[in-house]
């Protein structure tokens, strides 16, 4: 039976090793390429120009949604973020937290959004297909094959309740490739996972083209989905292992 010493001594072994590899992804990305730019030169949080043009994406998704996506919902996450740590910083000064709780919640969604966002804009810069190397290895060993994965991923970003995201993500802790629903930013994650590829299903995301088609647009996403920046954020994840 395990000690109260020993369990401690676990439990920080685990917290340790997933600050290692948040630590590890950090660097890793610098090496193979990419950053997620979250915070400019002063530190305040800021929304990165997009990887492609308004069109780009047409006819999967058309030039006025995505402007409209990222001027208009990911930008005022990203003023709403910095508001809320500005007001966490004014209760700090002034000793007053009557209001914790509502910038706490407030940074969470806001900074949430920010970061998936983010992520959402890579995720579909590609030309869709299927993934390569060892992320395919790892989609074969956790799903079972790439056909199974893809029921799954559809399956579960189409059923998100009212409005969230459909995420696969890495877990250091443990090994596994994932596949979670989001709903908001912030609400059903697991601790600890990295995210390596997003699919919003808010209903600005496809709206003014699909309606309420929210099932043809997920599928539709498919051939916009770029399986390198995925590779290359679940190498970053581990750059020390092979997942094989």
């Amino acid at each position: 039976m395990a000690t109260r010493r020993t369990f401690l001594q676990d439990t920080a072994a685990v917290g340790a090793g997933i600050m290692l590899a948040q630590a590890q992804s950090a660097r890793a990305a610098e090496e193979l390429g990419y950053t997620d730019k979250l915070t400019d030169a002063d530190g305040k949080y800021a929304a990165a120009p997009l990887p492609f043009a308004y069109d780009a994406l047409e006819p999967v998704i058309d030039a006025r949604t995505v402007e409209l996506h990222y001027n208009f919902h990911h930008k005022p996450a990203v003023a709403a973020a910095n508001k809320a740590e500005d007001s966490l910083a004014k209760a700090r000064d002034s000793n007053d937290f009557a209001l914790v709780k509502f910038y706490e919640k407030e940074l969470a969604f806001q900074l949430s959004s920010h970061i998936l966002h983010t992520i959402y804009w890579t995720s579909i810069s590609g030309t869709g297909g299927e993934p390569k190397g060892d992320l395919a290895k790892a989609i074969d060993r956790n799903f079972g094959s790439y056909a199974k994965f893809k029921a799954q991923l559809v399956a579960a970003t189409i059923a998100v309740e009212a409005s969230g995201w459909g995420v696969v993500g890495y877990h250091p802790a443990t090994g596994k490739l994932m596949i979670l629903q989001c709903e908001n930013h912030q609400k059903l994650t697991a601790w600890g996972i990295q995210p390596i590829l997003i699919l919003d299903v808010f209903e600005h995301a496809y709206y003014l083209k699909y309606q309420n088609r929210r099932n043809e647009y997920v599928n539709q996403l498919f051939s916009l989905i770029n399986w390198d920046n995925a590779a290359m954020r679940m190498q970053a994840t581990l750059p020390g292992r092979r997942l094989t």
